[in-house]
């Protein structure tokens, strides 16, 4: 059973989150792993009362099969990515180009 008091684990092995990271600028990749080191060193509870990174529910997005719910997070200053709990992992799935694509409004 996941606790909220344990440290969140990175799940970074999504190709399409690989391919979203990798294709970064240098600027905003740079800050998108910062951000990774950043949640590695949270707990849950930490993780989701965290208000720069702003953990919240995506409910215009209906998630796969086997998923409660998809969430998205700030990445960088400009992009949110799409992930979801599973035990003590955050399985990262996305970097949405925008805010909007984030939320499935494009």
């Amino acid at each position: 059973m996941a606790s909220s008091d344990a440290k969140v684990r990175l799940d970074l092995n999504n190709p399409v989150f690989q391919d979203n990271l990798l294709t970064l600028q240098k600027p905003e990749r740079h800050a998108a792993l910062d951000t990774l080191h950043k949640i590695r060193q949270l707990t849950w509870n930490q993780l989701y009362r965290d208000q720069g990174l702003k953990w919240e529910k995506i409910t215009s997005v209906r998630p796969p099969q086997g998923i409660d719910a998809i969430y998205s997070l700030r990445i960088t200053q400009a992009r949110r990515a799409t992930a979801y709990r599973d035990g003590d992992f955050i399985r990262l799935l996305t970097i949405a180009p925008d805010h909007d694509a984030t939320y499935g409004k494009k």
